[in-house]
């Protein structure tokens, strides 16, 4: 097996490239200075010439906000690169793990988004996971989409990271309550994409760490273990306005990991204990 990691900068790229390492499974990360994921002749030089068995696609635009003000980028990076990608696979027959987003749904209600559940994003970054979701589907049948949320790791920032810097700079901090979701720990969720590259069970797949919480409760939780003595004031996502709108319910049913005997990851407190370590 041979895998080739797309963003390999990036918060889970890094770390899907640290357990690759472990496992001693041959494997190339790759960023943007090795080649542009929009430039369809490069992406299909680069992985002819490696010939990889599997690509894990973690490069994406990100920038939630700022894709509202740069939808034309934001598309071209989400939908035309990873279209890209996924036809250089099928070019050499190769699989593909595609990573999502729980930004794909409206966010409504308090159920757990089932992998069936129609998706219906509010803003332009979640639209352009949702295409490049279809550009995968319609292209290539050897694949995972894989949909995270949350996501926190040693490479890159995050909230985690921003809570505790503010709270060694604060005494109280404003987090929103009303968003309800999962953290997803990059370190835990590696080792779950590296089997996946092992399997031929492909399809739809929903992975965050156990647990929900919202923001404000992350952010206590955060300050509790790292024992600093910031006080977390609940507010409002429309106390809070952004120009993405957030999904309120980020909630994602994992039963698909269970239906296909994959291993869900450990509860997103004992993951933010691991990380603070």
């Amino acid at each position: 097996m041979k895998i080739l990691v797309t963003g390999a900068k990036g918060q889970l790229g890094f770390d899907i490239v640290k357990e690759l390492t472990a496992r001693n499974i041959l494997h190339k990360g790759v960023d943007v200075e090795d080649f542009d994921i929009t430039d369809k002749s490069a992406v299909f030089t680069a992985i002819e010439t490696y010939q990889p068995t599997v690509v894990i696609h973690c490069a994406a635009y990100t920038a939630v906000d700022k894709a509202e003000d740069e939808p034309e980028l934001c598309h071209k990076i989400n939908v035309n690169g990873t279209r890209n990608i996924a036809e250089a696979c099928k070019q050499i027959n190769a699989k593909m793990i595609y990573i999502s987003t729980d930004y794909v749904f409206a966010g409504e209600g308090n159920h757990f988004h089932k992998i069936t559940d129609p998706t219906s994003p509010k803003s332009i970054y979640g639209k352009t996971k949702r295409d490049g979701e279809c550009a995968v589907i319609e292209t290539l049948s050897q694949h995972f989409i894989v949909r995270i949320s949350w996501v926190f790791g040693k490479n890159g920032n995050n909230f985690v990271k921003t809570m505790l810097r503010l709270g060694k700079e604060r005494d109280t901090i404003n987090v929103v309550s009303d968003q309800i979701g999962s953290p997803t720990y990059t370190a835990d969720l590696a080792p779950l994409l590296c089997d996946m590259t092992a399997s031929e069970r492909y399809g739809i797949y929903h992975a965050t760490n156990e647990g929900t919480c919202s923001w404000a409760e992350f952010a206590q939780e955060i300050f509790k273990q790292a024992k600093l003595d910031t006080q977390v004031n609940p507010i409002l996502s429309s106390e809070y306005p952004t120009k993405a709108i957030r999904p309120l319910n980020s909630r994602l049913d994992k039963h698909c990991l269970d239906d296909t005997s994959f291993n869900r990851l450990q509860h997103w407190q004992d993951g933010l204990k691991h990380f603070l370590k």
